[in-house]
């Protein structure tokens, strides 16, 4: 699997590391009276779709940045890469 990476290029998927569902960039908010919960289901529940799904991938044997890989779980076709900080950006993270 060919990873196109927004700053490097086409790269081979074995210089990456599946980090996870991209759901991960939403982190709860500490202060939330249902934080408890809100950090369970952030920690512990997760999809496992068939089809179009948004990971992290981590740049390992490269330059170490975070990419939201949206990839088709069946067929493993890639239609999107970005980079993770401006994901978060776009959801309003800072950082």
């Amino acid at each position: 699997m060919i990873i196109d990476h927004p700053l490097l290029g086409p790269r081979d998927a074995a210089e990456f590391t599946y980090m996870g569902d991209a759901k991960l960039i939403d982190r709860p908010d500490w202060k939330s009276g249902t934080a408890a919960r809100d950090f369970y289901e952030y920690g512990y529940l997760r999809d496992n779709p068939a089809g179009w799904h948004e990971e992290l991938w981590f740049h390992e044997a490269g330059d170490r940045s975070w990419l939201v890989v949206t990839r088709n779980t069946l067929t493993h076709e890639i239609s999107k890469v970005e980079m993770a900080r401006d994901v978060a950006r776009k959801r309003g993270r800072s950082t």
